[in-house]
């Protein structure tokens, strides 16, 4: 291609992925979905001014509603191929956005669990990490556990101090390794109680650092933002193979 028009509302090109950024300070580490070395390929972050941990975990704000949709707008308009953000409990937003945008839209993690359901059997359950258990409600899940029927069964960490401080309470500095433990004594804390749970799924964006250290100590699967983000990437920017016959 030899020829190119000018995007009016890009500030620069070639980005795959738009990722929404909630209005709050966290130390991104590589792994978590704010930090741009965890992918393989551009992405361009916007974030949507107001739309708070408090407002959107605690409050399920739904006046942020208009916001969250301008900001996805202002994105495609950019030019990404489909459109994350950085939190599980955007799933509050979801239906809105995808309405108001003509590329994917995958907000959540969360939406990945009709699929991985589908993969498992009767006896088998999901296990679900998330930042907070109270808010992780039957009502948010329901839509998803309704076009695919599975067994989840839930830990929070909002309990844990070092997850808690810099990831909820915004506290200016990560110790990786406590936070790594406590997910892991977490899932198999769960894992225990439930030894039906035979696939992890991670809610929060900040998680995906410690799904390797997960696995190892529980042998399953693990899905996360990342793994949700990846294969919708790899089906928006498809290349030719090469190779021999």
């Amino acid at each position: 291609m030899s020829r190119y028009t000018v995007r009016p509302h890009a500030e620069s090109y070639g980005h795959d992925i738009g990722i929404l950024m909630l209005d709050c300070r966290t130390p991104f580490i590589p792994g978590d979905v704010g930090n741009a070395s965890t992918y393989r390929y551009p992405v361009l972050y916007r974030t949507m001014p107001g739309v708070t941990l408090d407002r959107l975990i605690n409050q399920a704000d739904v006046s942020l509603t208009q916001v969250v949709v301008q900001t996805a707008q202002e994105l495609e308009r950019a030019g990404v191929c489909a459109i994350t953000s950085d939190c599980g409990y955007m799933l509050l937003f979801q239906e809105a956005v995808a309405a108001a945008v003509q590329i994917p839209v995958m907000l959540s993690s969360l939406l990945q669990l009709p699929f991985i359901a589908s993969m498992l059997g009767p006896d088998q359950a999901v296990g679900i990490i998330c930042a907070n258990r109270d808010r992780l409600t039957d009502a948010l899940l329901h839509p998803l556990r309704a076009t695919r029927p599975c067994r989840v069964f839930i830990a929070g960490l909002e309990h844990a101090p070092n997850f808690r401080g810099p990831i909820l309470d915004e506290t200016d500095v990560l110790d990786q390794s406590a936070i790594e433990a406590e997910v892991v004594q977490a899932a198999v804390s769960l894992a225990n109680a439930h030894p039906q749970i035979a696939v992890w799924l991670l809610e929060c964006s900040n998680l995906p650092p410690y799904a390797a250290a997960l696995q190892a100590a529980t042998g399953r699967p693990v899905f996360d933002f990342v793994t949700m983000i990846d294969a919708v990437r790899g089906a928006a920017r498809r290349t030719a193979y090469s190779g021999h016959y």
